[in-house]
This record gives structure tokens, C-alpha cells and sequence, in this order.
């Protein structure tokens, strides 16, 4: 079985779970319009396209996996899947449906009028990654004086901004990697001094954990209501001995520190074959 990892770069996390294929896998790293060319009925994608640098949307390739999919291909991460990972207000909204923790949200458009304070709130790109462009505001003034600087910024004025009700930060985050409904990695970020973002991009650091049976579970079922094959689940401890979903991310870039039970790439990329081989008519998985 040929099954592709479709991604505009060759990343060192989509290097690594191409390497991590077992034998009867043929795993390769494919750009869009190439697996659009190639794929067949007979093959699996793995949709690992991520947010635009200019955080304004999903990098080029969306139309590819429905191309792939209209062809009969089993296409993991489908571009619904990509979109309600990637799409801060599309993930809320699947998050609330499922009855799943997750910070109140609220959108702000460039034309509409501006939210009520009902602070403190966290304002972020509809589609972000990285912590960039990513603001705390602890009170209504520096809400209000946030407010005018997003006037200025081209990924505003194309999607607005989200709103978020305060998780109160306490300095480290759990990752989870889910790979087929299964966790496959963990690991908990903790902030750079002086900084509340836990993104290892902004001077964060990973430190193994065993992460608790509940988050694993919570985890699992932010992937299933986002209806995503591999992504990164990034949780927050919620005061009272749970967790709230915080953000998912349909390109989660991971290492071998993630490691719970086995090596991550190794357990990603076999829950994927075994998914997509599941998936596949009689014909094609013989």
C-alpha cells in the first residue's frame, strides 16, 4: 500500500513518519498536486497540510484531498477534518456540539462592532499556529487599544479575530498526538520565563510526562468530534482536577520525546496503515 503524507514541505516530523512505515508500507511525502497525479484506489493520504504563514487560512492543497477522495482514495485528515483543526471558530463549534471543555468563544469581525468586556480574554488569528500574534488582555483598556492594532493586520481584515474566554495559565500545557483514535504521544510544554504561551517557537521547553488516563481520553474524543487521523490535542488543566481542549492542530509537528508506550512515529504511522487499511474495499486491501 502506497500511503502519502501530503504536505506542501517535508518537515522533520513528516520525515521522521515516513522513515517509521512499516515494510508492507510504501511511505512517501507528496505535495499536492502530485498526489492529486499519482494516488490511486489502491493507496491511503494523510492530509498534513498547516495554517499559512500568513495565518489567513490553510496552506494551498485542500482541494487536492477532495480531489483524492472524489477518486476513491482513503484520504485521512480530509479537508473538512484539516478545517475544523485549523479554524479556531469551526473547532469551538465542534468542540461545544460534542459537550467537550473548551474556553467560551466568540468571533470578532473587522465590520462589526466590538464585543462587550467580559475579560480577562485571549484574542487570536481564526487560523494561527506558532503562539504568533496571539494577545493576553488582562484588562478592558488594553482590550480596547488591542482592538485598533488588529485594524492593521491583512489576516484580520480577511477573517476576523476569536475571542476566548481565560484559561488562567499556570506556566505548562499537555500535548497529546492522536494517530486513529489512539494516543501515540505526549508531552507537557512549559513557558520560557516571563512568558504565559507554553509554544516551544517562543522559547518553550517539552519535558516527558506520563500523561493521566483522563487527558488521554479527552484527547482522543477532541480528535473524534474534529473528525481528524493525526493531530495534536493541546490541553490545559482546568483547576479542578480535569482538562480543557484548548486548541487542535492538524499538522502537529512532534519528536521522539513524545514517546509513551513505543516510539511515536512507529505507533502514528501504524494506527494510520492500519486505519486506512480498514478502510479500503476488499480488492485494494488484499
Amino acid at each position: 500500500m502506497l500511503l502519502a503524507f501530503v504536505a506542501q514541505r517535508a518537515t522533520p516530523t513528516n520525515l521522521a513518519l515516513a522513515a517509521a512505515a512499516p515494510a508492507w508500507v510504501d511511505a512517501r511525502i507528496l505535495t499536492p498536486e502530485r498526489a492529486a497525479t499519482v494516488l490511486g484506489t489502491c493507496d491511503a493520504a494523510v492530509g498534513r497540510l498547516d495554517v499559512a504563514d500568513s495565518l489567513d487560512g490553510v496552506e494551498d492543497g485542500l482541494w487536492a484531498l477532495g480531489t483524492l477522495a472524489a477518486k476513491g482514495v482513503r484520504v485521512l485528515n480530509r479537508a473538512g477534518a484539516l478545517l475544523a483543526a485549523h479554524d479556531k471558530l469551526l473547532t469551538a463549534r465542534v468542540l461545544e456540539r460534542e459537550g467537550l471543555p473548551h474556553p467560551r468563544a466568540r468571533m470578532l469581525h473587522p465590520d462589526g462592532p466590538a464585543p462587550p468586556w467580559n475579560g480577562p480574554v485571549v484574542v487570536k488569528p481564526r487560523f494561527g499556529s506558532w503562539g504568533r500574534e496571539v494577545a493576553l488582555c488582562a484588562n478592558e483598556v488594553g482590550f480596547r487599544r488591542h482592538l485598533h492594532e488588529l485594524e492593521l493586520r491583512p489576516w484580520f481584515r480577511q477573517h476576523g479575530a476569536l475571542v476566548q474566554t481565560l484559561v488562567e495559565p499556570v506556566g505548562h500545557d499537555l500535548r497529546v498526538v492522536v494517530a486513529g483514535g489512539v494516543p501515540v504521544g505526549a508531552i507537557s510544554r512549559v513557558a520560557a520565563k516571563g512568558e504565559w504561551r507554553t509554544n516551544v517557537s517562543l522559547g518553550g521547553t517539552r519535558v516527558p510526562v506520563d500523561p493521566p488516563a483522563g487527558a488521554l481520553t479527552l484527547a482522543v474524543w477532541a480528535a473524534a468530534a474534529a473528525g481528524t487521523e493525526l493531530v495534536g490535542v493541546d490541553l490545559l488543566p482546568d483547576g479542578e482536577g480535569g482538562w480543557t481542549v484548548l486548541e487542535l492542530n492538524g499538522a502537529v509537528e512532534f519528536t521522539s520525546e513524545y514517546r509513551i508506550d513505543r516510539d511515536p512515529f512507529v505507533a502514528a504511522v501504524s494506527e494510520l496503515a492500519r486505519v486506512a487499511h480498514e478502510g479500503m474495499p476488499a480488492y485494494a486491501a488484499a
